[in-house]
């Protein structure tokens, strides 16, 4: 990596001539084809990596085995330098060459060295760390909302959806509708149609007893669609308190790093100014 390309990543902008170059002979280019994973999550970090060309996808795997990206880098950015900031801190993503890509890589030692004689790139590590830490809240805060109908649909049995269906058909406009029909129709068959042969007389026991079956098992059929409704409301109040729990997390995860990453500034500022 040249000077001038050292230049083109934000993060090092502002090194004077001196200070570039000492950077560029530290750093070793290597060429990567696409598809292929420069890490993954939970391994032991040992070098952060710049992007001279192509791209690379930073992606987790959530809980139900989905991948999910949290960015895609492209000319210029950098990744991995939260493992090198801590001795022994596990990758948190995976890095995956998403097109052929030429990238330069500062191993942790080069890196801790470099950090010391130039405790600014520290602040501008900071900036851009924190950044990146928000967009990343950001995509997990979206990610962890569920639809709860969907969620309260997938463990629905076949006897709950007929439950539903008749609750619904049962406080419906169509309902009364047919109800009143078959009082209509039941009276009309047992006072003119029928009149040698009737089989429910005035005062109608028979259709009394059957709209008190219907009354009978209609009342418990609601009573489960309403079941099911708190069901979905106590599942609709467990995703916002797995929402609110991941975004907290997260948000103590960043907090903990920038104390980290503020607390090394200042010591390597410290230093440098007892250097001088």
């Amino acid at each position: 990596m040249t000077i001038d390309t050292l230049r083109q990543v934000p993060l090092f902008e502002s090194l004077d001539d001196e200070a570039a170059g000492e950077l560029c002979h530290l750093l070793e280019s290597i060429d990567c084809k696409a598809g292929a994973f420069l890490f993954r999550a939970g391994e032991k970090g040992d070098a952060m990596y710049i992007i001279e060309r192509g791209k690379v996808r930073i992606c987790v795997r959530t809980t139900d085995g989905r991948e999910m990206t949290l960015t895609e880098l492209g000319r210029g950015d950098f990744f991995g330098e939260m493992a090198l900031l801590l001795d022994g801190q596990r990758r948190s993503a995976d890095a995956l060459v998403a097109d052929d890509a030429r990238l330069a890589v500062l191993s942790r030692e080069h890196f801790l060295s470099f950090m010391r004689s130039n405790p600014d790139v520290a602040l501008e590590m900071l900036t851009a760390l924190a950044n990146r830490l928000r967009r990343t809240d950001e995509l997990l805060r979206h990610s962890a909302t569920r639809n709860v109908n969907v969620e309260e649909a997938a463990h629905l049995t076949l006897a709950d959806r007929a439950a539903d269906k008749i609750a619904e058909f049962g406080g419906s406009w169509k309902f009364i509708i047919f109800e009143i029909g078959l009082f209509l129709l039941w009276m009309l068959l047992n006072t003119l149609l029928l009149a040698d042969k009737v089989f429910d007389p005035y005062p109608y026991v028979f259709l009394n007893l059957v709209l008190g079956i219907i009354c009978g098992l209609q009342a418990p059929i609601i009573m489960m669609s309403q079941n099911r409704q708190s069901h979905k409301d106590r599942l609709r109040a467990d995703l916002d308190y797995q929402l609110n729990l991941k975004n907290e997390l997260a948000l103590q995860e960043i907090l903990d790093r920038l104390k980290t990453l503020e607390r090394d500034y200042l010591r390597l500022a410290s230093e440098n100014d007892r250097n001088k």
